[in-house]
């Protein structure tokens, strides 16, 4: 199941910021949660892959089980099909998912909010109603806020500021989101490393 519990809690575990905004600076509170937090353990082998493993999952807030297929399944085909480095696939792959692309373009302040954006309807993609946050765009989907929608309050105050990949072609206006390319390997970062997480899941 996916966690839906404290949300600063898995940041002060992992000793980061893992949803980027100022509600979740682990600075406030930098011990980890739990009675005994206040010391830090020293990590084996597989306490560091599954540190890297629960960092990468929790950013894009996915159940372990969608996670795994994921790494496993989904992104371990991309490498093999496209010549691609397999962490690299792993990154761009994750960066494909609709929710992220909605986070990605600033019409989402987080991954959570842009989840809940799509699962709500809010949007069309290529002109149908949508709800899947899991679809993996490709080249030349669109994503556009639906017309009925446009006057919400909940989209009245979007930033320019939010710097764009240069995937995404995003009209803040019209709040629409047009897919020109995939994800750049180059332009993904993270703070895990992705071969600890495809090394987790080998061993496991």
């Amino acid at each position: 199941m996916r966690y839906t519990g404290p949300k600063f809690k898995l940041c002060r575990r992992e000793g980061i910021n893992l949803f980027g905004t100022p509600k979740y600076d682990v600075k406030k509170r930098r011990k980890l949660p739990g009675q005994h937090g206040d010391k830090m353990p020293r990590l084996s082998e597989y306490g560091k892959l599954l540190r890297n493993k629960q960092v990468l999952k929790r950013i894009y807030q996915m159940s372990e089980k969608q996670f795994k297929r994921f790494v496993t399944d989904i992104a371990a085909k991309y490498s093999k099909n496209a010549w691609v480095d397999y962490d690299k696939a792993v990154k761009v792959t994750l960066e494909r998912r609709l929710d992220v692309v909605l986070y990605r373009s600033g019409i989402a302040k987080t991954i959570m909010q842009a989840r809940q954006m799509i699962t709500h309807g809010h949007f069309n993609l290529n002109g149908v109603k949508h709800n899947i946050p899991s679809y993996l765009v490709k080249a030349g989907d669109v994503l556009e806020l639906r017309e009925k929608l446009k006057n919400s309050n909940l989209y009245a105050d979007l930033s320019s500021n939010v710097k764009v990949p240069s995937h995404l072609k995003v009209n803040l206006s019209d709040k629409k989101v047009e897919v020109i390319d995939l994800p750049r390997d180059e332009e993904i970062q993270v703070p895990a490393d992705v071969l600890k997480v495809i090394e987790f899941y080998a061993r496991a």
